[in-house]
């Protein structure tokens, strides 16, 4: 069980994906306060909510379709810096620092390809003199 969770999480970008769902639910539930402040507030408090379940939706993404690790990153990077102007400062700047980093985390993640045995020279490659690895030059 945990070589098939650990097998699951490190095939995708996990750590990025968790952050954008965090920080989205952190810029999620700042407006989220009670009647008396929300009728306050009027529909400014519609965006931060919109900004953030994009956030969590990208996180999602990033888990359940890696390819598209790409697209999900930045779009969770400038929704995290959009939520810095219309949502109370990113969720009082938590929640915008935690998504750019789950995004650049998410963009930046690439898959892991199975390294299998080397494949032997071919016959006519030449070999470095010495038989080991050039030697370095010097200025």
């Amino acid at each position: 069980m945990l070589l098939t969770w650990r097998r699951w999480r490190t095939g995708r970008p996990f750590w990025g994906g968790l952050a954008a769902v965090i920080a989205g639910a952190e810029i999620c539930a700042i407006p989220l306060a009670p009647l008396k402040i929300m009728l306050q507030q009027g529909i400014a408090g519609i965006p931060s909510v919109l900004m953030g379940l994009v956030m969590i939706v990208m996180g999602l993404s990033a888990w359940f379709a890696p390819h598209y690790r790409g697209i999900a990153g930045v779009l969770t990077v400038l929704c995290a810096a959009a939520a810095l102007v219309m949502s109370n400062l990113g969720g009082f700047l938590i929640g915008t620092v935690i998504g750019i980093l789950g995004g650049s985390m998410i963009f930046a993640w690439q898959p892991v390809t199975p390294t299998g045995p080397e494949a032997p020279e071919a016959p006519g490659a030449a070999a470095a003199p010495g038989g080991g690895a050039p030697a370095p030059c010097e200025p």
